[in-house]
């Protein structure tokens, strides 16, 4: 059982009973009020809820979230985001060749998110839309 909150952010009930807070190791999504948020979260809600997932957690951040890889169907979840130009790679947090390179040939492509002249990436909007 899950609940996306967004496309980087899931909450978890394991077989178990087991509740926890995923967050998506490597990637950034929009905010859902941001262009793409919601296509994102949509995304995630498609590939994952009501499917079998992997979740291999590497850490938990500062808010308690879980930061996990979360594998499903042979895919890699910050991958298939990442591919079908719906996050960034998190640089300040993440130095995976693999999504680092993912995000520059989907920049070439200009896919999804990254079709405007000028992307703001999530870690900036907060700083914008306070002001």
């Amino acid at each position: 059982m899950t609940y996306i909150s967004d496309g980087d952010t899931f909450h978890l009930i394991t077989a178990s009973g087991e509740k926890h807070k995923i967050r998506v190791e490597g990637i950034d999504c929009p905010e859902t009020s941001q262009a793409f948020g919601l296509e994102a979260k949509e995304f995630v809600m498609k590939e994952i809820k009501g499917h079998e997932i992997t979740v291999r957690t590497s850490t938990t951040d500062r808010y308690g979230r879980l930061i996990a890889r979360v594998l499903y169907q042979n895919k890699d979840l910050s991958q298939e985001l990442i591919k079908n130009g719906l996050a960034w790679h998190y640089k300040f947090f993440s130095k995976d060749s693999t999504l680092a390179n993912l995000e520059i040939m989907e920049r070439e492509k200009k896919a999804g998110l990254l079709q405007s002249k000028n992307p703001i990436a999530p870690w900036e909007y907060g700083k914008y839309s306070t002001q």
